[in-house]
């Protein structure tokens, strides 16, 4: 079975800001990126599709043509906690947890580790694999795409940060 990973497209926030499992907008280019996306996978013959339930992977999905893909908040982002929506460069106090975060044990307040996250996108990959499936598409998060692609070994998570898949960006993993 093909698991097609599709990270949604740019979101409009300021570069810096923790956007996490905020449900943001996305910028005016939304239908340019999104249509690039679309010619990558439209030769692509589906047996399901599954989306975030944030708005910014629902719009993709649906521009995709599927408007009925099984919302799961398994593949939701990384929960971020008190620090969604504020700003690196903005919050000294962040800054000084971003320095000694360690974001495959430690997690931020209120929020979640890339541990715990790594483990819902596991989790949801295992229940996938269970169905009678060739090819699935997954409208997600970038969190959520380095997660599959640590589950299928194709990066190690001390590349975490190095190997971010760019908005509008697929991942694919064979389980």
């Amino acid at each position: 079975m093909e698991i097609y990973f599709i990270r949604h497209t740019s979101v409009d926030v300021p570069k810096g800001v923790v956007y996490g499992q905020t449900d943001v907008p996305l910028k005016d280019s939304f239908e340019q990126e999104a249509e690039v996306v679309l010619s990558k996978i439209k030769e692509v013959d589906f047996d399901a599709a599954y989306v975030s339930p944030l708005s910014r992977c629902v719009r993709l999905a649906t521009y995709c043509g599927f408007q009925d893909a099984i919302r799961d908040q398994r593949i939701m982002e990384i929960n971020m906690g008190e620090w969604e929506m504020k700003s690196f460069d903005t919050s000294i106090d962040f800054q000084e947890a971003q320095r000694q975060f360690d974001i495959l044990n430690n997690k931020a307040p209120g929020g979640e580790s890339f541990g715990m996250l790594y483990n819902r996108v596991s989790e949801f990959i295992n229940e996938i694999k269970q169905q009678d499936y060739n090819k699935v598409a997954v409208f997600a998060h970038g969190g959520v795409l380095a997660s599959a692609q640590v589950y299928s070994g194709q990066i190690k998570t001390t590349h975490l940060v190095d190997e971010l898949i760019p908005y509008g960006g697929i991942v694919q993993i064979e389980v």
